[in-house]
């Protein structure tokens, strides 16, 4: 049996000619990215060190970390404001390059940053201090979100320890129908295989269906592999992605793809043509449903927004269903990075969201971690385009979050109950 993409990558950044599932291996990393919340914990680990004798003078490679601001910016209050002044000194002092602050140009959501600037390449070693770090697996890289031990390590050796994780293949045939989006198709993976149905796994995505998805649709996928506890998601490198990274300046790097005879732990296949726009109701994202049989939940928010449901073409899908409609609920928008809210403002987009009554925010994490910029109260009931929706998880712990396509989001939004896209008079 061959190689899938994932050991082939791992073998390659460990110095090894084969691996197979279980192995452990001490891999070299091409890059790692910390943000606001995790940059703190890790900066706390570096203290704790020192305390212990340890010189920390510089790190491994500042040229491959990079910093997002994304959780508590704006500033929620002291504590977060008082983060990112810690970040900033942490980039000075060790000469950190690639800090993209809130208020100055160019930032967003860590997750989405990594492909808009093209930050992550196929056939890297990329590591995160963050769950949705899986997201850049899209690119045809080995993402996994690490904790702030492991992530301290990295920035001071360059390399960390990985168990190969078995591989599981989602085949998709076929062309997704108009009002279905990679939202619906993950949603109905999760339900079918679990919210813990890939745990220590790698979730690849293949088949005609992904070859015919554009690369911010795949990205949605592999965003919520973390929520089936994937270790990883990927898919592999083609034209489509080719193209959307020289759009972004880069055309040099080393592609990996897996054997003709790559094994799978397990393979599932569905056809395109059978998916129908699917909503995950509280309190897992396991926990789902058609969307047209939840037509009588009445709502008092729709977000929009996130490193899953707010990149360029989730806002064009949004403006598609809310262009000369009005909002009956509380409807905000935030694009997931600066770049992505020019581009949605010289199209138009943001006009008819504020047409149609939305408030349009910066990005930030906030309302999706249940931080800031638009919390829920208590009893109150969201539909949303984030990825998780456990007790909590966007405000008070009796509020309700149902996890829905952007599509799905913006029709609900338009009637004030969860609405199939295909049903909006």
């Amino acid at each position: 049996m061959g190689m899938n993409i994932t050991e082939k990558i791992l073998a390659r950044a460990s110095g090894k000619t084969s691996l197979a599932p279980d192995d452990v291996v001490f891999v070299n990393v091409d890059k790692v990215m910390v943000h606001d919340v995790s940059g703190p914990g890790v900066i706390a680990v570096f203290e704790k060190l020192k305390k212990q004798g340890m010189k920390i003078e510089k790190l491994w490679d500042p040229s491959k970390v990079w910093v997002a601001e994304d959780h508590f910016v704006p500033s929620a209050d002291k504590i977060s404001a008082q983060n990112i002044v810690l970040l900033t000194n942490f980039t000075k002092q060790f000469g950190i390059q690639k800090h993209f602050k809130y208020g100055m140009g160019q930032y967003g959501i860590c997750h989405t940053l990594s492909h808009e600037e093209a930050m992550v390449l196929p056939g890297e070693v990329y590591v995160g201090g963050d769950s949705h770090t899986n997201t850049t697996g899209a690119l045809g890289a080995f993402a996994a979100g690490l904790g702030h031990t492991d992530v301290a390590y990295v920035l001071l050796k360059g390399k960390i320890w990985f168990k190969v994780p078995s591989a599981l293949y989602f085949k998709l045939n076929g062309k997704l129908p108009s009002h279905v989006m990679a939202k619906d198709f993950i949603l109905k993976i999760i339900g079918d295989i679990g919210n813990d149905g890939a745990a220590y796994k790698t979730m690849q995505f293949g088949g005609s269906g992904i070859s015919e998805m554009s690369v911010e649709e795949r990205l949605t996928l592999t965003n919520m592999t973390t929520e089936a506890g994937a270790k990883s998601g990927i898919i592999e490198p083609d034209q489509k992605l080719r193209d959307y990274l020289a759009a972004r300046g880069a055309t040099k790097y080393n592609e990996v793809h897996g054997d003709q005879d790559a094994r799978y732990e397990k393979i599932y296949e569905y056809e395109a043509s059978e998916l129908e726009p699917t909503v995950a109701k509280p309190f897992s994202p396991e926990n789902i449903s058609a969307a047209r049989d939840l037509s009588s939940i009445e709502l008092d928010k729709a977000y929009i927004g996130s490193c899953t449901g707010a990149k360029l073409e989730d806002l064009r899908a949004v403006a598609s269903i809310l262009k000369g409609r009005q909002v009956k609920i509380r409807t905000e928008i935030l694009p997931a990075a600066i770049s992505i809210f020019k581009k949605a403002m010289d199209e138009g987009l943001l006009k008819i969201f504020m047409d149609a009554g939305v408030v349009v925010g910066p990005p930030t994490c906030g309302a999706c971690c249940g931080a800031h910029m638009g919390v829920l109260a208590k009893d109150e009931v969201c539909i949303s385009t984030t990825n998780r929706n456990f007790p909590g998880r966007m405000g008070h712990i009796e509020s309700k979050t149902y996890l829905a396509s952007p599509l799905v989001a913006a029709a609900s939004a338009v009637t004030g109950k969860i609405t199939d896209p295909r049903d909006l008079k």
